[in-house]
């Protein structure tokens, strides 16, 4: 089985935030108020799909750096089958078609070396987001 990631239309949006939702807020404990941060409207949203069924997002917004992966989540009965890869090469692709030469993220530390072996470098310092640690990570385009 093969993921299937396109941009989310606004009607899916909602499936998009209720895989966060479960992803990050029921599994991680991440609070509502700090997942729901205000900058959806800002971002460009992916939806990952096998056999039809929605398992992952993820959120592509502009910044300063350049692009920025933000909230990239996969249901827990999908993950370790390519759709976290299938969700990032999508992002990656929106960015090169915008013209945008880095995308940057940050990563929580237990998914630094999925973030490596797609060839993200980490930058700085550890720090904590949502009280769980992070590293800054970035790629060119």
């Amino acid at each position: 089985m093969r993921a299937v990631v396109g941009v989310a239309s606004r009607a899916e949006r909602d499936i998009c935030l209720a895989i966060r939702r479960r992803v990050f807020v029921e599994g991680q404990g991440v609070p509502e108020a700090l997942e729901l941060d205000g900058l959806d409207d800002q971002c460009t949203h992916f939806l990952a799909r096998v056999d039809g069924a929605p398992v992952g997002t993820a959120r592509l917004r502009v910044v300063e750096q350049g692009a920025k992966a933000e909230r990239v989540g996969v249901i827990e009965a999908a993950q370790r089958q390519g759709v976290g890869r299938a969700l990032m090469e999508a992002l990656e692709d929106a960015a090169r078609l915008r013209g945008l030469e880095r995308l940057v993220l940050s990563a929580q530390l237990e998914a630094v070396p999925f973030y490596q072996r797609l060839g993200y470098q980490a930058h700085g310092e550890v720090f904590r987001e949502a009280d769980i640690p992070h590293l800054a990570m970035q790629k060119g385009l």
